[in-house]
């Protein structure tokens, strides 16, 4: 529809002004960029993250391989001379060991599978020893594989 200025008899303008030009005195440079904000939360994410590696590294894991092993064979120590019937022909009665000496077996035991499971270089020790603990659970003294086991964890405590 078009609208005619009564005071001229022309065609009015519409009711809107334009709006005028951008003034010049703000800068036309572009918006900073956001690469520089960005490669450095990367390299700080990357240096933090090899810090904690490094120190989890360092943190002893396998310093309680080695502690384990030791107190094995400190365990094992302390069950005490195991009787050896391997040698007699008919040993008269089996012997009885006490619950102690039974509990500290599995310690023993059990110290050695851990410090084999963290390091396999005790999986030789932790093999040994276990034979030696079945032998000792079923009281089965004159067991010359058990017997052996128990001279080569001997042995093997006495490398560590």
């Amino acid at each position: 529809m078009r609208t005619v200025d009564p005071g001229t008899g022309t065609d009015a303008d519409p009711d809107f002004d334009e709006s005028p030009a951008e003034p010049e005195s703000e800068s036309t440079s572009p918006p900073p960029s956001r690469r520089l904000l960005v490669v450095c939360a990367v390299a700080g994410f990357v240096l933090g993250g090899s810090v904690l590696g490094l120190l989890w590294g360092l943190s002893g894991v396998h310093a309680g391989a080695l502690e384990d092993a030791v107190a094995a064979c400190q365990a094992l120590d302390r069950v005490g001379e195991l009787p050896d019937t391997s040698r007699d022909a008919q040993p008269s009665l089996t012997p009885g060991l006490s619950s102690e000496r039974l509990h500290r077996m599995m310690a023993a035991r059990e110290l050695a599978a851990a410090a084999a499971q963290v390091n396999a270089n005790y999986q030789p020790l932790a093999d040994h020893i276990d034979g030696v603990s079945r032998m000792v659970l079923s009281l089965h003294f004159n067991d010359i594989s058990g017997q052996r086991h128990l001279t080569e964890a001997k042995e093997i405590c006495g490398r560590i």
